[in-house]
């Protein structure tokens, strides 16, 4: 299973004390893909092979490969003693030789870019999107947003008004990601920190019903993407 294709594909994105976040290209690369397959276990194949779309079923297997040898080579054991399981609300957690790895992680993926959240132990979440003008914004403004959030928004023309919609969705989304519960929180219950929906790249967060844990914030976007990252504060 060569190394080299995997670590040609993927390249250092963001680097905060020890968290680090991994860029995954994941443009169609048919060698590529073909390497990155042989890096998957039995479960991942399992998985891959529910996928009816080329792009969902190449995102998977380009980031799942990369998140194996990206573990692999920090932790130093081999690939074939890593596997994974999922929390309660879907989220995943590394195995080796069936212990619970020494890590957290959390991958996201749009389009052409994927994301790796990879630090030690605790809760953290990423999140990237790309621009898409597919996306109706105008509804789902109404249904995710809370009314310091929708305010600021009327404000606002139609391509600034879709930049704030897309950075303010990464860093809720890398919340809800790191915290583990999926859409079961609705993400209109909390605003992001007015510094960040501003201008400032990170601040400090707490949701409402969890006052007790202190989260960081971290907006990552940039001319191709938005992105977000958020971990927990010990």
């Amino acid at each position: 299973m060569p190394a080299n294709l995997i670590a040609s594909g993927f390249h250092t994105f963001h680097k905060v004390g020890d968290i680090f976040v991994a860029h995954v290209d994941l443009s169609p690369n048919e060698k590529r893909e073909k390497n990155a397959i042989s890096w998957l276990d039995e479960q991942d194949l399992a998985r891959c092979a529910r996928y009816c779309y080329d792009r969902p079923k190449r995102e998977f297997v380009l980031c799942r490969a990369t998140l194996r040898y990206i573990l692999c080579s920090r932790l130093g054991f081999e690939n074939k003693s890593l596997s994974f399981g999922t929390l309660e609300h879907g989220k995943p957690f590394g195995l080796v030789d069936g212990k619970v790895a020494p890590v957290s992680f959390n991958v996201s993926h749009s389009g052409k870019h994927g994301l790796i959240a990879i630090g030690p132990q605790g809760m953290l979440g990423v999140d990237v999107e790309e621009r898409t003008t597919r996306v109706d914004i105008d509804s789902l403004i109404e249904t995710v947003y809370g009314p310091n959030e929708q305010a600021e928004f009327e404000l606002l023309g139609e391509s600034d008004k879709r930049h704030l919609f897309f950075k303010l969705w990464t860093l809720k989304e890398s919340l809800i990601k790191a915290l583990g519960t999926g859409f079961t929180l609705d993400p209109a219950r909390f605003e992001i920190p007015r510094s960040i929906r501003r201008d400032e790249k990170t601040d400090y967060f707490r949701f409402p019903h969890l006052p007790n844990t202190s989260w960081k914030l971290e907006n990552l976007e940039n001319d191709k993407f938005a992105a977000a990252l958020a971990y927990e504060q010990n």
